[in-house]
């Protein structure tokens, strides 16, 4: 898969394709609906795929980012994307000469002069362009005149409802891992590099593995069961918290895995961790001790999980 930065960094041997825009947040069965869609018409027209993405995200450009935590970090949905036969991927950075091109202006220098899009698939309820005033029906309305044909992505439902990012986000929030499974058709995982902490999980007993988020907000918070990928013995199993460790005054988002049997130093190591059951929620404790004590409390119960699994 190829990707590509920028409109600027577009070739002229990558004109002609059939494309789909759009977030990709969690790389979900919807979006994987749109990718099965979008090969079909590939295959067809002997093109290739691009999806078009951006970075950062709309909402977070714009500020929503608090309300709406990230699913996946670019690098994940990447790797994510890497699975569902996509040729290219092209990542605009969303920026202000991007949010202030009109819907003109995006259709003619993005997927006419600079992808030469043949093929374009987008929700009905798309919107682009300065004070989103493109849609579904000026696409359709640009393609009669430039010659590529626009449909609508297929929705797909499960539990009798669409597959949303929104809706993983609702699981996750309410830590209901089986529910997300099912919605992104696979267990939900971050990834990051393994980084020095403050040491403080190692003195009381259990050292963590520390891992910064990269995000403005996390859709998990809490203790979870997780098996983490990437180091010597892959899948290793665990017990996570992802929050602020509040009972030593944290204020900083970190996820820390205490890895069962596992004594290797993999500080720099680039790690995936994938979240299996929800213990508790993250709480302040009157002490350390008191800390220690769950702790000692929280790796039984994983333990326990592991044992039934």
């Amino acid at each position: 898969m190829e990707l590509i930065r920028g409109i600027h960094n577009l070739q002229p041997r990558q004109r002609g394709c059939v494309a789909t825009i759009g977030n990709f947040d969690g790389v979900h069965l919807g979006h994987q609906a749109v990718l099965g869609q979008l090969a079909e018409a590939a295959g067809r027209l002997d093109l290739p795929t691009v999806v078009i993405t951006f970075e950062p995200q709309p909402q977070e450009y714009f500020g929503a980012a608090a309300q709406t935590p990230r699913l996946t970090r670019l690098r994940e949905k990447l790797q994510a994307l890497r699975r569902y036969s996509v040729d290219r991927v092209l990542c605009l950075p969303f920026n202000r000469r991007l949010a202030a091109w009109s819907a003109q202006e995006f259709i003619h220098t993005l997927l006419v002069q600079g992808l030469g899009v043949k093929y374009l698939v987008v929700g009905d309820d798309f919107r682009f362009g300065h004070q989103r005033r493109g849609d579904f029906a000026s696409l359709k309305q640009a393609g009669e005149s430039y010659g590529f044909q626009v449909v609508s992505m297929h929705s797909f439902h499960v539990d009798g409802e669409r597959v949303s990012s929104t809706r993983v986000r609702e699981a996750l929030a309410q830590g209901d891992m089986r529910t997300a499974e099912k919605l992104l058709g696979r267990t939900y995982r971050m990834s990051g590099r393994v980084a020095r902490g403050d040491q403080r999980g190692r003195e009381l007993g259990f050292p963590t593995a520390n891992i910064h988020l990269h995000r403005q907000a996390t859709p998990v918070r809490g203790v979870f069961a997780v098996e983490m990928f990437g180091v010597s013995g892959e899948p290793v199993a665990g017990v996570a918290n992802v929050g602020t460790r509040p009972t030593v005054d944290g204020t900083r988002t970190l996820l820390e895995v205490n890895l069962f049997d596992f004594d290797a130093d993999i500080y720099g190591a680039y790690v995936e961790v994938v979240f299996l059951h929800k213990l508790r929620d993250e709480v302040r404790f009157a002490s350390l001790e008191a800390l220690k004590q769950q702790i000692a409390l929280d790796v039984e119960a994983a333990q326990w999980f592991f044992a039934r699994r």
